[in-house]
Parts: C-alpha cells; structure tokens; sequence
C-alpha cells in the first residue's frame, strides 16, 4: 500500500493545477459581460456592436479548440497548456485600453486563442489521470471553470470601480502568472502510444449518432448560456439595477451553475447521464422565461433556478463523449467545449441586433426557448449511453490486441 501513497498524492496535485487553471482562464472568459456596461457608456458601443464582440470572443474562443485537441491527443505536447491563461489574460484584461471598436475586434479574438489554447489539453489530462472516476474528477475541472467565470465580472468590475477603465490591465496578473508556473511547474501528459488515425477516426464514424446528439446539446446550452451571460449584467440595468449589481447577480447566476454542474458529474457516476439532461432542459426553459417575464425577488430566484437546471449537466455531455472516444478525449472535448460553444456563441450577436428592433427582453426569450428542441435531443439518445458498463466496454475495446 505505501507505494501507492506518491502516485495518489501526485495526481491529486495535478488534479489541482488543471483546475486552478481551469478556474483562471474561465474567470477571464466572463469578464467580457462584465466590461460591456462601461464599454457601452464610455466607448459609445451600439448594441449590434456589443453582440459582434461577444461573438467574436466566443468563436475565436472555440474554432481552433478541434485542431488543438488533436494535436494535443496526437503530440502530447503541453504548451497549449502553458500559454493560454496568459494569453486570455493580457488581452481581455487590457479591453479598457482600447479607444473604439476596431481596437476590441482584435483583442477579443486574440484573448480567444488563449482560452482555445488551453481546454482541450486541460479537459484531456483531466480525463487521463482520472483513476475511474472520470466523473468525479471531470466535475472538480469544469466546476473550477465555472467558479471562475462566476467570479470573473465581480473582479473585473471591483478594478474597474477602484483603478477605472483604462487600468483594467491589472487584471492580468494572475493568469500571466498561472502561465508562468505551468513553464515551469505543470503537469505533462502521461506517456502513451500516439493517437493513430484510423483507430480514432473509426471510433468517430461508429458513434456518430450519440456524438452528433451530445454536440447538439451543448450547443442548446451553450447558446442560452452565453447569450445570458453577455447581456444578463446590461438586461439588469436596463430594469433599474446598477453595473455593480448587474454583475453580482451574473457571478451569482455562474455560481449557481457551477455547483449544479459539480453535483451533476457526481450523479452522472451513479446514475447515468441521459435521464440528467433531459431533466435539465426541461427544466431551464420555463424558468429563465419566468425570470424574464417576472419582477422582484421572484425573479431573482426563476434565474438561479433556471441557471441550476441549464449547467446541471455541463460536465455530463463531456465525460460521455470521452466514454465514447477514449482514444481521443482532447479531441471529443475540444469538440464538445470548444467548437460547440463556438457555433452556440454565434447567436450572441443575433441577439445584440435583433434587441435594437424588438428589445433585450424578447430576443433572450427566443434563446431561452431553444430548451424545446434540446429536450427531444435528450430523448433520442440512446438509452444504454452513460450507464457504467459502457465505460467498462469502451475501456476494454480501447485495449491493444495481443
């Protein structure tokens, strides 16, 4: 037994790592609703403007997650995982230096990379040091990432208020130095065979239909989740709410969320994950049009409620794919963490447009209802993905022969 002992303490601390830097990297993913209300005062920003740069963000911030994933599955090499909480950092914290908008396009876009750099080996190591208990530990990542987007704007707002706009760069130091002791410090992928091509691409094409089902879903999510968390802070003020409090009630919401989402990885190890999603978007789309259509403190809880049911199962869709595609869990998960919420983070600046002609209120009520068709794609996942022997089974076909 005590040979045992180093490992267990070795991978609980890279466990750690990977999750306090899951925690940075995310916290500066959020930052971005957060600048908006004093972007939009101070920088003159239309709405239509305000949404093109959300959407810039979030697809910069997940177009390249696939390419990254299969390099980091087919090379293992970490330095997708050393660069990007610094990258992220130096360019979404410097957003109140720029004068217009033609300085944020760029700047969103490289923090973008930053945050794509980072996930896919993130989520992928996560997953590899796992020990069998790949929904626990998926859970204790994405948690993380979601504890920092929550905290994000809280923080970014309190330099704000305290240093002002154009001094927003200080809000860098922690993931320039998170990057710095990832150099240094950070853990390295296990030593394994390369990926090979035809193994995985065959694994792809075998499950193409509960894959193609599970990226859907997060696309739904993705797609209420990023629209909510770009306009949440300025719909509130719109309602009479100051900027502070629009963005401690967003920190509030991702709070919410992120502890929904810790609880559901725990249950999705014991009880499968399909019934978990499809009582999740049951759930979130009354809800968040409840906290739309309602006012005061009803509302208030409608929105907390509507954020437990929606990120319940955030680690969930990601843990089932990896279940699928053990050979490429970087490459399922960029798939499902990146290019899903890319195509999801698409509709941010349909938002931002169509709130000019109809107002905020309407257009988020249109992505609150995309919870409809996220429930029939619940119910048409097979009926067997998720269950525990599936892990067994796909561990046992991942086996080389002989």
């Amino acid at each position: 037994m005590p040979e045992y002992r180093p490992m267990l303490v070795r991978l609980h601390r890279t466990i750690l790592v990977l999750a306090s830097a899951h925690f940075l990297i995310d916290c500066y993913s959020s930052m971005y609703g957060a600048f908006l209300p004093f972007l939009y005062q101070e920088r003159g920003l239309s709405l239509g403007q305000a949404g093109i740069l959300g959407g810039a963000l979030a697809f910069s911030s997940a177009l390249t997650q696939p390419l990254y994933g299969y390099l980091a599955d087919r090379f293992r090499s970490r330095v997708f995982l050393v660069v990007g909480p610094g990258l992220a950092a130096i360019f979404i914290s410097s957003l109140g230096l720029a004068p217009n908008f033609s300085f944020l396009l760029p700047m969103v876009m490289l923090a973008g990379v930053g945050i794509a750099a980072f996930h896919p080996q993130g989520a992928g190591l996560t997953s590899q040091l796992s020990d069998g208990r790949r929904g626990f530990y998926m859970s204790v990542f994405i948690s993380a990432g979601m504890a920092g987007y929550a905290l994000g704007p809280v923080f970014i707002t309190t330099i704000i208020i305290l240093a002002g706009l154009h001094n927003s760069y200080w809000a860098a130091l922690p993931g320039v130095a998170m990057s710095l002791y990832l150099a240094v410090r950070g853990p390295s992928p296990p030593s394994q065979r390369r990926v090979r091509h035809r193994r995985l691409f065959a694994r792809l094409r075998r499950n193409r239909k509960p894959l193609f089902l599970l990226y859907m879903l997060v696309v739904v999510r993705a797609s209420i989740q990023m629209s909510f968390v770009a306009f949440l802070p300025l719909y509130l003020t719109t309602r009479g709410y100051s900027p502070v409090e629009g963005s401690q009630m967003l920190a509030l919401f991702l709070a919410v969320g992120g502890t929904a989402g810790f609880l559901g990885g725990l249950l999705a190890d014991s009880f499968g994950g399909r019934g978990l999603i499809t009582v999740s978007m049951l759930g979130c789309c009354p809800l968040l049009l409840g906290f739309l259509w309602t006012e005061g403190w009803i509302s208030i809880l409608l929105c907390l409620a509507g954020s437990a049911f929606l990120l319940s199962t955030a680690p969930v869709n990601v843990v089932l794919a990896q279940q699928l595609v053990p050979e490429g869990v970087a490459t399922v998960s960029a798939f499902l963490m990146g290019f899903g919420w890319g195509v999801g983070g698409l509709l941010i600046p349909v938002v931002g447009f169509l709130s000019e002609g109809i107002g905020l209120q309407m257009a988020l009520s249109g992505i609150a209802l995309l919870g409809v068709p996220g429930i029939l794609m619940a119910m048409a996942l097979p009926a067997r993905i998720g269950r525990a022997q599936l892990a067994e089974e796909t561990a046992i076909e991942s086996q080389p022969a002989g």
